[in-house]
């Protein structure tokens, strides 16, 4: 199961990012792409954050602030009215065991593309970053 992997690796931090690609099912060009930054936090002594206090409230009210963001992009987003698909592409640090079934793919970049950056976020363990590009000549 994708979803679960994806839990694992984010526990263990073996994860840089995660990018939701939109594709023309017919033409299957990458019409947008959806990418999520994956930074784990840095003491002062330069070593990895294993353990921070930060109020969950406060965390999920950055969720939030971004889940909202994500849902108004509707406002500037070119309407997709094509059959799309989707695939979830996982970058994650060059030890990471992959499932055997998984292959390789390409990055899906978009030629010519907008881009728009979203808010980011902290778990003080973890920063997540977002942007969506996508294909303005639609």
């Amino acid at each position: 199961n994708v979803l679960s992997q994806i839990k694992d690796w984010l526990e263990q931090r073996k994860i840089k990012r995660l990018v939701v690609v939109l594709n023309s099912v017919e033409t299957k060009e990458t019409l947008e792409r959806w990418e999520f930054k994956i930074e784990n936090e840095q003491g002062a002594d330069g070593k990895v954050v294993d353990n921070a206090v930060k109020d969950e409230k406060k965390i999920k009210g950055e969720i939030r602030d971004v889940i909202r963001q994500i849902t108004a992009s509707v406002t500037f987003l070119p309407l997709l009215d094509c059959l799309c698909s989707f695939d979830i592409l996982i970058y994650t640090h060059s030890d990471t065991e992959v499932p055997t079934e998984w292959g390789e793919s390409e990055p899906c970049f978009i030629a010519n593309s907008e881009e728009v950056k979203l808010r980011s976020f902290s778990t003080s363990v973890q920063r997540v970053e977002a942007a969506v590009s996508y294909k303005a000549d639609l």
